[in-house]
C-alpha cells in the first residue's frame, strides 16, 4: 500500500522538468599523481553530479588531463620522453585513479586535443576581433642557463609587499596579494637556481580592464552562490566608481614551450590558462560528437542549459574573472555558477612526504582500503563553504566504523537472513507504512535539497540520525529474540520487513557518496538503480529479496600504518635517486613545485656569522637517550622527551617537534642534546636543555624536521667534539 504523504510526493516529482546540466571539475595537471588533496574536488563534484542525475535530470560530468605548459615539457625532458608520451602516460594513471574512486565522468579526455585546440583559436579570435587582444613588448625574466623564458610558477624570491620569501612569481601565499614576476624581491629560477635576467619580448593581453569587461564581471558577481567569493570578486573589481582595476592578463608563451601556437603569431603559444578551461567545452565537444547531442545548443547565450564548475579555491580568480569573461565576448553562455572547496590537511598539519601524509590514490587502492570509505568521510567534511577541511586518521577510521558499519549496514546483517531463511526473502506489504517508515520517507527530500546545496555534511549527519532511529527500532523488538518464540512469526516479519525498507531508504540517501556500496544493496533488494523518486516504492512481496552477501568491513588501524609506512617509503626510494640522473634535479624541483604537493627546492637558510673555536667550545653537546616521550596537553607543537645523558639522572626537555613524529617513533633512539644550556621555565614544566634537529629555512614545508641521532654504539653522555 502506498502512503499518501509518498503519492504526492511522486506527483511533484513527475511536475518538475528535467534540467539539462553540464558540471566539470578543475583541469588535473599532467605532470602529478592524483593525491586526496585532489580528490576533495572530485569526489565534491561527483556527489553532486551523482545527485542530480538521481533526480532524473539530464547531467553531463566532463573533465580532462591540463597538459600544456612548461612543467610537462620540463618533466618529460627529465624523462627522456616526448611531452606527449608523457601526458599519454598521466592520462592512463588518473583516469584509472578516477575510476577507482567511483568519479562518474561521462567523459574524461585530454587538452592536447585538436577539439581544444579549435575552441581555443575560435574563443582567441572572437576576442581579438571584439577589439580585447593587443600586443605589446613586455619585459620578462629570463633564464640564461636554461635559455628560455620563465613562467610566473618558475620564479620565486620575495613578496614584494609583505616580505614573505620563497613565493611564486604571480602571487603570495602568505598575504595573497598578485604581482608580475619581475616585482620579486632576490628572484631565483626554480628551474636551474640561476638569477633570473630581463629581456624584452611581445606578448598578448586579454584586455580585462577594458571597460565591457568590468561591466560584464560587475553584474556577473551577483549570481555567485558562494559569499566568500562574491566578496574576493568585489574586492578585486573594486567599487563601481573605481575604473581600471582589473589588470590586463597575458596570455602568451615565447618558445621553448608545450602548447597550441597562436594563430597568425609565429613563435607563439597560448599560455596554459587560457586553452585550460577550454578545455572543459572540449572534453564536452568530445562527448556531443560520441554521442550525437548538440554542442552550440548547450553552449550558446542563449541556451535553457546549466554549467557548474567546482574548483578550489586557490583558483577562483581564473574562474570567476578571465573564464566568465572569456566566455561573454566570445559568444558563449556564461558559467550558472562557480563553486570553491578549501584545501585539505590531514592530521591538522600539511600533507607531508616525510610523514606519510601525502597520500596518493593509488598508494591508498593498494593499502587495500575502500574508496568509498574515503569519500563517506570527505563527503561527511564537506559544506558549501571555501573553509579548509582536515581528514583526521584516527576519526576517519573511527567515523567510518561507527557510521557504515556499526549504523548502517548493522540494519541488514542483523534482519535479512530472517527475512531470507523464515520468510523466503518476501517483506510484509502491510509493515511498509510503518509510523518509523513515513518518518523516514518524509526526511529523504530535505537530505536531497542538503545535497544539492552541497551541504553534504549535514546530509549525512541527518542519514545517521535516521539509521540511530531504526537501530533503536531493532535493539526494542529484538528479532533474535521473536524468532525463538513460537507464536511470533507475523511479528518477526513486520519487523524485518520494516527495518529492510528502512535500510532501502537509507541507501537511497547514501547513493550519492558511496554508489558501489548502494549497487550491492540494489542486488540484495532486486530493484534497478534507485533514485530520489524510489522513496515512493516500497519492497514488495512479488519481489523477493536475496539472500544476504557481505556489504562491507571495518577498517583496522593497520591498514592505515601501512599507508603511511608505505608513503614515507616511497620518499625514501625517491631520495636513493643515482648520481648520475644529479643533472636533472632542478627540472624535477620545477615539476613538482607546479604539481600541488611538497617537493619543491628545499630553502637553504644563509650561513650564521663566523664563529671562534672558542665560541664553539662553549655549547656542550652530548649523546642522549630518548627513554621516554609524550605528547604534551595543551600544545599542538610539543613533545616532552625524557633523556639520558649518562649523569646518573634524566632530564626533562621540551621539543616542537610533534608535527613530524609520534612519541612512539622517537623512544629509544640516541640523539643528540645541547646539556648545559640554562634551564628554561615554561607554561608545561621546566626544559633542561635542547634537542639538535634539522629542517628547511620553513620548518612547516617540505620535507619537515629530523632529529638528529648518533650512530651506532655512541652511549649516553659522550660528548660531540
Amino acid at each position: 500500500m502506498q502512503p499518501p504523504s509518498s503519492a504526492a510526493m511522486s506527483e511533484k516529482a513527475e511536475q518538475t522538468a528535467p534540467r539539462r546540466i553540464l558540471v566539470t571539475s578543475a583541469l588535473p595537471y599532467a605532470n602529478g599523481q592524483i593525491h586526496i588533496g585532489h580528490l576533495v574536488e572530485y569526489v565534491q563534484t561527483d556527489v553532486w553530479a551523482r545527485t542530480m542525475r538521481m533526480h532524473g535530470h539530464e547531467v553531463y560530468y566532463v573533465g580532462a588531463d591540463d597538459t600544456h605548459g612548461t612543467p610537462v615539457m620540463l618533466r618529460a625532458e627529465k624523462e627522456g620522453l616526448t611531452p606527449r608520451q608523457l601526458i599519454e602516460r598521466v592520462w592512463v594513471e588518473h583516469k584509472r585513479d578516477f575510476d577507482a574512486f567511483g568519479i562518474s565522468f561521462d567523459n574524461y579526455y585530454s587538452t592536447d586535443s585538436d577539439e581544444n585546440r579549435r575552441l581555443s583559436e575560435k574563443v582567441y579570435l572572437a576576442l581579438r576581433d571584439a577589439g580585447l587582444i593587443e600586443a605589446r613588448e613586455i619585459e620578462q625574466a629570463y633564464d640564461p642557463v636554461k635559455e628560455m623564458f620563465l613562467p610566473d610558477r618558475f620564479i620565486k624570491g620575495q613578496c614584494p609587499k609583505c616580505g614573505a620569501k620563497d613565493q611564486y612569481g604571480d602571487s603570495c601565499e602568505v598575504c595573497g596579494a598578485t604581482y608580475a614576476p619581475t616585482d620579486l624581491v632576490e628572484p631565483y629560477s626554480v628551474v636551474s637556481g640561476a638569477t633570473p635576467v630581463r629581456r624584452r619580448s611581445t606578448h598578448y593581453f586579454f584586455k580585462l580592464s577594458d571597460p565591457r569587461c568590468e561591466q560584464f564581471l560587475r553584474g556577473w558577481v551577483a549570481k555567485l552562490a558562494q559569499p566568500e567569493a562574491t566578496n574576493k570578486m568585489r574586492e578585486w573589481l573594486g567599487s563601481d566608481d573605481e575604473a581600471g582595476t582589473l589588470g590586463d592578463w597575458d596570455i602568451s608563451r615565447d618558445a621553448p614551450y608545450f602548447g597550441f601556437e597562436i594563430p597568425d603569431a609565429p613563435g607563439k603559444f597560448f599560455y596554459v590558462w587560457l586553452d585550460a578551461p577550454v578545455g572543459y567545452y572540449a572534453s564536452f565537444l568530445n562527448l556531443c560528437e560520441k554521442r550525437g547531442l548538440d554542442f552550440d545548443e548547450w553552449v550558446r547565450p542563449d541556451s535553457g542549459t546549466e554549467q557548474y564548475h567546482f574548483i578550489g579555491k586557490d583558483i577562483l580568480y581564473f574562474h570567476t574573472l578571465f573564464w566568465p569573461a572569456m566566455l561573454a565576448f566570445s559568444g558563449h553562455r556564461t558559467p550558472t555558477n562557480v563553486f570553491a572547496h578549501g584545501f585539505l590537511t590531514v592530521d591538522g598539519q600539511k600533507m607531508s612526504k616525510s610523514r606519510g601524509t601525502f597520500i596518493t590514490a593509488q598508494s591508498y587502492i593498494d593499502a587495500g582500503l575502500d574508496p568509498e570509505w574515503l569519500r563517506y568521510y570527505l563527503a561527511a567534511k564537506l559544506n558549501a563553504s571555501m573553509e579548509d577541511l582536515d581528514l583526521n586518521l584516527d576519526d576517519f577510521v573511527s567515523r567510518v566504523n561507527s557510521d557504515i558499519v556499526g549504523k548502517y549496514v548493522n540494519i541488514a546483517s542483523r534482519t535479512a537472513g530472517f527475512l531470507q531463511k523464515r520468510f523466503e526473502g518476501r517483506v510484509d506489504d502491510a509493515a511498509m507504512a510503518a509510523p518509523l517508515l513515513e518518518g523516514l520517507r518524509a526526511a529523504l527530500p530535505s537530505i536531497a535539497t542538503r545535497y544539492e546545496q552541497r551541504e553534504y555534511s549535514r546530509a549525512l549527519r541527518e542519514t545517521m540520525e535516521l539509521a540511530d532511529r531504526v537501530n533503536a527500532f531493532v535493539d526494542a523488538e529484538k528479532p533474535w529474540e521473536l524468532a525463538r518464540l513460537p507464536d511470533a512469526a507475523a511479528r518477526l516479519h513486520a519487523v524485518c520487513s520494516v527495518s529492510l525498507e528502512a535500510f532501502r531508504l537509507l541507501t537511497i540517501a547514501l547513493k550519492p557518496v558511496m554508489p558501489a556500496l548502494a549497487a550491492k544493496v540494489e542486488t540484495l533488494f532486486a530493484v534497478g538503480p534507485l533514485g530520489w523518486e524510489d522513496v515512493a516504492t516500497p519492497l514488495s512481496s512479488a519481489h523477493p529479496t536475496q539472500p544476504y552477501q557481505h556489504l562491507t568491513r571495518r577498517i583496522e588501524a593497520r591498514q592505515i600504518d601501512a599507508l603511511l609506512a608505505a608513503n614515507r617509503d616511497s620518499l625514501a626510494a625517491q631520495n636513493t635517486t643515482p648520481s648520475g640522473a644529479a643533472a636533472s634535479g632542478n627540472a624535477a624541483a620545477a615539476a613538482g613545485a607546479a604539481s600541488n604537493d611538497d617537493s619543491g627546492p628545499l630553502a637553504i637558510e644563509p650561513l650564521a656569522e663566523t664563529c671562534t673555536i672558542d665560541d664553539f667550545a662553549k655549547i656542550d653537546l652530548r649523546v642522549a637517550k630518548i627513554v621516554a616521550c609524550e605528547r604534551v596537553e595543551g600544545s599542538k607543537k610539543l613533545l616532552r622527551l625524557t633523556l639520558d645523558a649518562g649523569e646518573g639522572r634524566t632530564r626533562n626537555v621540551f621539543s616542537g617537534i610533534s608535527s613530524a613524529y609520534t612519541p612512539e617513533q622517537l623512544v629509544g633512539k640516541m640523539t643528540v642534546m645541547i646539556a648545559n644550556l640554562a634551564p628554561r621555565t615554561m607554561k608545561f614544566g621546566v626544559s633542561e636543555g635542547m634537542v639538535l634537529a634539522a629542517s628547511a629555512a620553513d620548518e612547516k614545508a617540505s620535507p619537515g624536521l629530523y632529529v638528529l641521532e648518533a650512530d651506532a654504539g655512541a652511549q649516553p653522555g659522550m660528548r660531540i667534539r
